[in-house]
């Protein structure tokens, strides 16, 4: 017995007993799902979140779950383009990509950081294998196109965001395969196009895609926010699509909320069954969601 161990009282080793005594239902409901994991913002920069987050992963994955994690890294990006003296322009919260600017993007998304989590995930005791949406064709992109409306003359221009890219097709066959093993994987969000282009796709947007061409059980999304608010800034545990798309239109779900709520709304359409936008900074925010009762997010489930 560890030090540790022996310093818990007899009411701390009861309460452990009963929260795994909670789980266990939780455990059998989800065994055998496959879940979709966003993983980024404040959790994927703070060390012990971070070793968190590994153990968490390597813990749905061995009470049955399938964890699928899709990672961002859109600071430590900015912070070696900075180094590269690489000049970065921002439109609708999407980094302008050139060719200088997606090999950058390539090398830290798949290369660093992607690495960084597979390593942590083995050091809790998973086995992770990273991957780049170019391997196995798994995410083949077409360009994202933007279009921008001048309020003096009414004219519509389109808007050139270089090597930004969205998700055209999922080949999901090397995922599959992978949910037959052990093995998590982590995915960087870069995307092939038709004539052997690079993309760099938003996390999120190639979460959702992944999640609804793998039908998942669930889409979890973490960010640095609880999750959606109602109007006097209190968290909405579960919402449904179309309370969700009420939200949108009278304004409660608004800013950088939007984008996120609709991808969790497009992977619903596309055959997820739920989807959880959570606080990433939440220690054990996983755990919490997926093994009690009430989680710590905002569920957005199908209309019943």
């Amino acid at each position: 017995m560890t030090e540790q161990a022996r310093e818990k009282t007899h009411e701390e080793w009861l309460a452990q007993a009963a929260t795994l005594s909670e789980a266990l239902p939780f455990m059998r409901k989800y065994n055998g799902a496959s879940f979709v994991i966003k993983y980024g913002g404040h959790a994927m920069g703070d060390g012990t979140l971070a070793e968190q987050f590994a153990r968490d992963i390597v813990l749905l994955r061995q009470v049955g779950i399938s964890p699928v994690v899709v990672h961002g890294g859109g600071p430590q990006i900015g912070q070696m383009l900075d180094k590269l003296k690489i000049a970065s322009q921002f439109i609708d919260g999407l980094r302008v990509t050139d060719q200088a600017t997606v090999d950058v993007v390539e090398m830290v998304l798949a290369g660093s950081i992607n690495k960084q989590i597979v390593s942590a995930i083995n050091k809790a005791g998973g086995f992770a294998v990273g991957l780049s949406g170019k391997d196995g064709h798994l995410i083949q992109a077409t360009k994202l196109e933007r279009t921008r409306r001048d309020p003096e003359s009414n004219i519509e221009s389109v808007l050139d965001m270089g090597f930004v890219g969205e998700p055209s097709e999922i080949t999901t066959h090397i995922l599959d395969f992978f949910e037959e093993t052990d093995i998590i994987p982590v995915i960087a969000p870069i995307g092939h196009g038709a004539n052997g282009e690079t993309f760099n796709i938003n996390a999120d947007t190639a979460a959702g895609a992944i999640a609804g061409a793998l039908h998942a059980r669930r889409l979890l999304m973490l960010t640095d926010v609880a999750g959606v608010l109602d109007k006097s800034g209190n968290l909405l545990t579960d919402i449904s699509v179309s309370q969700a798309r009420d939200m949108i239109a009278d304004g409660t779900i608004r800013g950088g909320m939007i984008p996120k709520v609709e991808t969790c709304l497009d992977a619903l359409k596309n055959g997820v069954s739920a989807a959880v936008i959570l606080d990433g900074r939440v220690p054990h925010a996983l755990l919490l969601e997926t093994f009690t009762e009430h989680g710590v997010g905002t569920l957005i489930h199908h209309d019943t």
